[in-house]
């Protein structure tokens, strides 16, 4: 005890182990392993597990060859040649006796069950784009994790300012900004915002998002607004280049998804084409989470085992069409209709006209997922209708089956 409260006047003296390619004993295959050995075989170490028994996420990794498991209970000389130990077996004898082997053998060894016994502390670790945040605070736990989640929060966020120093290599980022609340953009997305020099958004996209940025971004209205101003798509392209080979770091943010409907490739092969380096980060698409932040599933079991996506911009009967409407018609899953409430009448019209039931129920979510969403509810048999008498206006995802009646009502 006097040797545990002597240790306990210092401060633990924190370290970065590279443990790749060096013998990593672990005794012990329960809950505590389960959590440790993820970022030990991250860190390229050489792991050998020594336990009688684990759990099925432990054996999992022993079966994929991640680790070495020795299916017996700890014996002395187990630590031997090892660089680090991590001590977690139910058996406090055992225990002290590997954390004396240790001791012995200078090897660095956490205990799970007496931090005051070990010679090394895990510190509550958090990683965010190269960024490693470790933190010990002694033998409060709860509260390391807490600072750490705080820091790495505000890493992603960019609420934390930590600009990079080295020179960042120019380019563009397209982002996809999910489906209207600023939450659901992707951590990855955000970060990449927050060291944005130029964002080139679209009206579709988080706009509360854009009051975040810093004053001396500049913000770039791309918006394509049905029927009134709009930003051509070549314009967009020139707008990206022209900022990017001015060194500076562009993000193009956009609803959804940047390739569902969203024109990404286009923009991505533009940007190719120029010799522009271009990152995507993938986006919630309209088509599953609105649908979902009003209690409808796309698929669900005993009622739609697939989902369709489909454009309604042109309609059913327009040359420019690519949608076999004929073919959806006589699916039995649902069909998920994006930018296509102008023409939800026609094609209502066609899809009765195949062989859907006019009675097949149809829900239309118009703002999903920020404040204004609202959801109004027909058949292919009214929807042309009550399209009018709501004055449902776009931007709205169409839903069209029998989901639409599954699960609880929202709003």
């Amino acid at each position: 005890m006097a040797e545990h409260a002597e240790h306990a006047e210092h401060p633990a003296y924190p370290v970065g182990l590279r443990l790749s390619g060096r013998r990593v004993v672990v005794l012990g295959g329960g809950q505590v392993a389960q959590r440790r050995l993820p970022a030990l075989i991250a860190a390229g170490a050489d792991l050998v597990l020594v336990s009688p028994s684990a759990t099925p996420s432990v054996e999992a990794m022993a079966a994929a060859g991640e680790i070495a498991w020795e299916r017996r209970r700890y014996a002395e000389g187990d630590l031997a040649d090892a660089w680090y130990a991590l001590i977690a077996t139910s058996d406090a004898e055992a225990n002290g006796r590997a954390s004396a082997e240790a001791e012995r053998t200078r090897t660095w060894c956490v205990r799970a069950d007496d931090a005051g016994a070990a010679t090394a502390w895990t510190p509550a670790t958090g990683r965010s784009e190269g960024v490693t945040v470790a933190v010990l605070t002694g033998r409060d736990p709860r509260r390391s994790a807490a600072v750490r989640d705080a820091i790495v929060e505000g890493l992603r966020d960019g609420s934390l300012a930590a600009p990079h120093h080295r020179t960042r290599t120019p380019g563009v980022a397209l982002v996809g900004g999910g489906p209207g609340d600023p939450d659901l953009i992707t951590v990855r997305g955000r970060r990449l915002l927050a060291e944005a020099d130029v964002v080139i958004a679209d009206r579709l996209g988080p706009r509360d998002l854009l009051d975040e940025l810093p004053p001396h971004v500049e913000v770039i209205d791309a918006a394509k607004i049905p029927y009134g101003r709009f930003m051509a798509q070549e314009a967009i392209n020139n707008a990206l280049i022209e900022h990017a080979k001015a060194g500076k770091a562009v993000v193009r943010l956009k609803g959804g998804d940047p390739f569902v409907f969203g024109r990404g490739m286009e923009e991505a092969e533009a940007l190719a084409e120029a010799g522009i380096p271009c990152t995507v980060v993938p986006g919630i698409s309209s088509s599953i989470s609105v649908p979902g932040a009003v209690g409808i599933p796309v698929t669900h079991r005993g009622v739609a085992h697939e989902f369709t996506v489909v454009s309604g911009h042109v309609a059913p009967d327009d040359e420019r069409s690519l949608v076999d409407w004929a073919s959806l018609a006589k699916l039995r899953g649902t069909l998920v209709v994006l930018m296509g409430v102008d023409k939800i009448g026609a094609i209502a019209r066609a899809l009765v006209a195949h062989g859907k039931s006019a009675g097949t129920p149809v829900a239309l979510v118009q703002e999903g997922t920020t404040a204004s969403q609202r959801r109004v509810d027909a058949t292919l048999g009214t929807v042309a209708e009550v399209v009018r008498a709501e004055d449902v206006r776009p931007p709205a995802v169409i839903v069209i089956g029998d989901v639409v009646t599954v699960g609880p009502r929202k709003p």
